[in-house]
């Protein structure tokens, strides 16, 4: 069956729905199950005795392979499929999260966490590719930037919902819970998911899929393009998690710790402007995506800026609500607009290279500010300037990008009739 880009809008089919909220719902267990980390420390190092160095080690062991597994993980996808991508992803770190309540060591326990950042790693990509894969050229956009909104809400729901788990069956127990709720999620997205790849595959029997050179995909300008504007918006907000606190704090004396019911706005704020991102692109910025990319990098800035020179509470909060309103904007807004330039046969490769912008982010930002800090004595504008900096990359990097080449990647995804295929 070929999906030909009618003039009028195409309707989602049942597949495709099915795959956005199972998708939808992976990335929400996938935050809840990262988060759960974080959560537990303190108790984690009460148990076994370790100090903050260390219990930062333990935090960081995931983000060093999940950020590494990026582009091995959008190559696999595109390998096996998303299918079997999907289902070795969130079986793998759903098996990490419950041998981390197992954890007999703080080596044990590092390892769990490397390999769990290893599974989670391969399935941003196979969650996107399906995005692309399974909905019609039209929607791609609004469905990533839809999907894309699951990283704020999984964000803003985990502490919720972990911290009454941990308080009733103990650190070890929560990571049981949760590493039991994956493996059953797991189950039913095999289940649910299977008949249309099946489908798929029988109609598909004679036919395989085009073999993209890897090298052509790596010596693509515009893939490095958004990478950098993915690097650069993250870089901000990741930042801005690690410094931030103990500035208001030292320098504006004020607490945000005292304040548990502030902690989910920005990511709510963050959820609904990832929606609302795929709405304007496609009704207000068709034909001039990467002018909205550069304008939300700005208003990024700008807001990052107000929220720096704040001195009261309550302007604090607004502007740290607005920066990460129009981070995800430019975020979400990114990968929205790089779904429908990209052919599928790639797709996960090259979103793979794009995403590991923003898990480098989150590595190099709080490194980079810790560093400027010190060097500086103390003084936090110099790093303040730092992301100012990364923010204005990925505005001048969207409005540098060559509109020719923007078009002639858009005409040549659309120019090619597309076949549903195993989501």
């Amino acid at each position: 069956m070929e999906l030909t880009h009618a003039a009028t809008p195409a309707k989602l089919s049942r597949r495709a729905q099915l795959a956005f909220l199972m998708s939808y719902i992976g990335y929400v267990i996938c935050f809840i199950d990262r988060s759960a980390i974080s959560i537990t420390l303190p108790y984690i190092g009460k148990e076994m005795q370790l100090s903050t160095a260390t219990l930062g080690i333990v935090s960081s062991a995931f983000f060093f392979s999940y950020a590494l597994m990026q582009i091995p993980g959008g190559w696999l996808t595109d390998k096996i499929g998303t299918y079997k991508a999907i289902i070795i992803a969130i079986s793998m770190w759903s098996f990490f999260t419950l041998m981390t309540g197992f954890a007999w060591s703080l080596i044990a326990l590092v390892v769990i966490r490397v390999l769990f950042g290893i599974g989670e790693g391969m399935f941003p990509s196979a969650a996107l590719t399906s995005i692309s894969e399974s909905f019609p050229y039209d929607k791609r956009s609004t469905g990533t930037a839809n999907l894309i909104s699951s990283n704020e809400i999984g964000a803003a729901v985990a502490p919720m919902l972990m911290a009454p788990i941990i308080a009733t069956v103990g650190w070890r127990g929560g990571f049981h819970v949760v590493g039991i709720i994956g493996l059953l999620f797991v189950a039913a997205f095999a289940a649910m998911m299977f008949r249309y790849r099946k489908a798929a595959s029988n109609r598909q029997q004679d036919s395989t899929r085009p073999k993209i050179a890897w090298r052509t995909t790596l010596k693509d300008k515009m893939i490095w393009e958004f990478f950098l504007i993915v690097f650069g918006v993250s870089a901000t907000t990741k930042g801005m998690d690690s410094w931030m606190p103990t500035y208001l704090l030292t320098t504006r004396h004020i607490n945000l710790a005292n304040l548990a019911w502030l902690v989910p706005l920005p990511s709510i704020a963050a959820g609904i402007s990832a929606v609302l991102a795929g709405w304007l692109l496609t009704k207000l910025f068709r034909g001039h995506e990467k002018i909205f990319l550069a304008l939300a990098a700005i208003l990024t800035t700008v807001s990052m800026y107000i929220m720096y020179r704040s001195t009261s509470l309550i302007s604090v909060v607004t502007w740290e609500i607005l920066t990460y309103f129009f981070k995800s904007a430019a975020f979400s807004g990114a990968f929205a607009f790089f779904a429908e330039l990209v052919s599928k046969e790639r797709y996960g490769s090259a979103i793979g290279i794009v995403n590991f912008g923003g898990q480098l982010a989150g590595f190099v930002a709080p490194l980079a500010i810790g560093f400027i800090v010190t060097a500086f004595k103390g003084a936090y504008a110099p790093a303040f300037l730092f992301l100012v900096i990364c923010a204005a990359l990925a505005s001048i990097t969207a409005l540098l990008m060559n509109d020719k080449q923007l078009r002639a990647h858009k005409q040549a995804v659309q120019g090619t009739p597309e076949k549903e295929v195993t989501p």
